[in-house]
Order: C-alpha cells, then structure tokens, then sequence
C-alpha cells in the first residue's frame, strides 16, 4: 500500500516516523523540507509539491494547521485531488470545523476520491509512542480499510459517524481543554495573589475532583515557567473560533468559550502565540 503524507508538524511528523516505523511505503510533503528530514533520513520518499504525494497513492493524510491551508493545498490551482487516484482515500486529520469537513468530503467526492474527517485526540508524546484516539467521520467500510494504518499511530480509532462528525468531537474535547486550562490559571493566579504558595495551591487544586485530571500533565510547565510548546496556544485558540464558529452556524450559544477565544487571542498578541497553551497563566500572572 503506498501512503502519502501531507503537513510534518508537531503532530505530523511523529505520525508519518510510525508509519515509516511499521514498513509502509511512504512520500512526504510540507512547505518546508528541513521538517521531513528526519523521515527521509528513515527512509521516506520527498515529493515536491502537494499533488505529487498524492500523487500514485491509496491513501492520503493531510495533517495541516487550519481550514484554509488545507483548501488551498486540495482545491488550489495546483491541488492535490486532481493528482489523486479514483477511488483512493483522503483522510484528513487537521483539526477543522465540521462543516468545512463536510465541504471537503463533496469536493472530493467530484473528484471520485472517498473522504474522512479524522482529527486525533493527544499531543506530541502520544503522537510519538503510537497513543493517539483517532476520532473518526466518514463510510465504516472505508475506516475498516485504513485501520490497520491508524493502529501504527494511534491506540484506537473510533467511528463517530458520518462525514464531519470526527471534527464534531475533536473541537467539543479541545474547547473543554481550553476552558480548563484557563479556569484552573485563574484559580491559581488569584489564590497567588492573595498569599498561597504557588506549590500548595497546585497541590491541593490537583487533588480536588472538581479539577480535569489533565491538568497535572501540564504542572511541570507551570511550575518551571517552561512553556515550549507541545500544543501551541495559536491552535488551541484557533480551535476555540472552530468551536464558536459552529456555535454560530447551528444557533447555539457559547458565551463562555467566546469569552475564552479572547482571552486565548490576547495572550497571542503577547508574543505567546508559539508557546504552549498552558502559557495562559503566565499571561494571567503577567498581567
């Protein structure tokens, strides 16, 4: 089976290695070439533009940053659907809004090309040990056929339902990550200010039920002030408008993760836009 592989980020890059890993017959492409080197040095195939990796291929994997970069990569002037086999699988794994999922699939669809929204739920780490939840959108019969793909990067893939569904609950987990992140720094910035040592608020904060049990993942970071990124908070924001945005379009309100978005947004024009998200205490302790 030949894989193609699109966007080699954070998250892409771990995943395309495990695929190399397992003995696929894989080309790669992103916009900068020094990202693939550690794969080509695996034993990927470089292709030079985005049509030529999907170029042959029974699937392809798009793992990109927003809605408008993966549009312009598959339905530009040199798209990369045009260059796809009939009949083979995009599956795209960018974290994006449901209803650009859904526009996507009857694009390719024009193109005879079968399409899968399947974001992934976990981070860099998971990414790297094979651990991700694939959070599936598309045709069962379609997931059965690439699963055994997905089991090389990730711990379980689970069919959500029909196309857009995937990106549906991928914004749904990360607008409840944003907003806890963001209420347990303002729980501790404030018990700060009023004299609590920083350790003994983590401490008990972290051992209450009331605290999302994820958040001690990221205490290290608190703690150290060290906030290289392992989610960069410019795409935690970006996923909140996801949120929102779809919020909007199916007329349900969402007051807390638009006041969320903006507080995320101002914390981005403070130069901590390529920081970890969790840099949004240090934005709130800065303040």
């Amino acid at each position: 089976m030949k894989i193609g592989f699109i966007g080699l980020g954070i998250m892409g890059s771990r995943m395309a290695a495990n695929l190399v890993k397992a003995g696929y017959d894989l080309k790669v492409y992103n916009r900068t070439k020094e990202k693939a080197g550690k794969l080509l040095e695996m034993g990927a195939e470089w292709a030079e533009s985005a049509p030529e990796a999907a170029k042959e291929v029974d699937v392809l994997f798009t793992m990109l940053e927003n809605p408008k970069v993966v549009e312009e990569l598959a339905t530009g002037m040199d798209g990369f659907l045009q260059a796809m086999d009939k009949n083979s699988i995009w599956i795209d794994s960018s974290t994006v809004n449901p209803s650009f999922s859904e526009k996507m699939a009857k694009v390719a669809k024009d193109y005879g090309i079968k399409f899968m929204d399947a974001p992934v739920s976990g981070s860099k780490l998971p990414a790297a040990n094979a651990e991700l939840l694939f959070l599936v959108g598309g045709e069962k019969e379609d997931l059965e056929k690439v699963r055994p793909l997905l089991k090389k990067m990730g711990k379980d893939a689970v069919h959500i339902g029909p196309v857009g569904k995937g990106s549906a609950m991928k914004i749904m987990i990360n607008q409840l990550l944003g907003q806890s992140m963001l209420a347990f720094s303002e729980s501790l910035n404030l018990g700060m200010a009023m004299g609590i040592d920083k350790k003994t608020a983590m401490d008990i904060l972290l051992k209450t039920p009331v605290t999302a049990p994820i958040l001690d993942v990221f205490r290290s970071r608190i703690e150290n002030n060290d906030y290289e990124p392992n989610f960069p908070l410019k795409h935690l924001q970006k996923d909140l408008h996801l949120f929102t945005d779809t919020a909007y379009e199916l007329g349900q309100p969402s007051p807390l993760t638009n006041t969320a978005k903006e507080v995320y947004g101002l914390a981005k024009h403070k130069n901590m836009a390529d920081l970890d998200f969790s840099a949004i205490f240090k934005y709130l302790h800065e303040k």
